[in-house]
């Protein structure tokens, strides 16, 4: 879904209070928790997260899941560990409503991700 907002405040706001926005949160949460030096903003559409390198995730609220965005996700998790048992596309992680976000191990992927963000290794589509 794509939401005609310009602030992660408005953003926000235009989420229903269903379990969306409840993963959208454990998942903004984690990655300010991870990437405490990236800005929130608004970049098509959805929540971003960058830095002067740019951006390194995008989350998005759809209908049937929760998105989060980062590139090639092989090249960060190349055995697939910390995101078994999730929805991978090559550059999408779909947080459906079943998926109970303690039992992932999507803090360590998120916490990788900025350690080669920060290392400027590559992990573009």
């Amino acid at each position: 879904m794509q939401y005609d907002v310009t602030t992660p405040t408005e953003y926000l706001e235009a989420l229903e209070d269903d379990w969306r926005l409840e993963k959208l949160q454990y998942l903004r949460k984690l990655i300010k928790s991870k990437a405490p030096g990236f800005a929130e903003g608004i970049e098509y559409k959805m929540l971003s997260y960058s830095n002067d390198q740019g951006t390194i995730f995008h989350l998005n609220a759809q209908k049937n899941y929760v998105s989060l965005y980062v590139g090639n996700a092989k090249k960060v998790d190349p055995d697939g560990d910390l995101l078994k048992d999730l929805d991978v596309g090559k550059g999408c992680i779909r947080f459906k409503k079943s998926v109970s976000m303690a039992d992932t191990s999507i803090d360590k992927f998120v916490e990788r991700a900025v350690d080669f963000w920060s290392q400027g290794k590559e992990f573009d589509c």
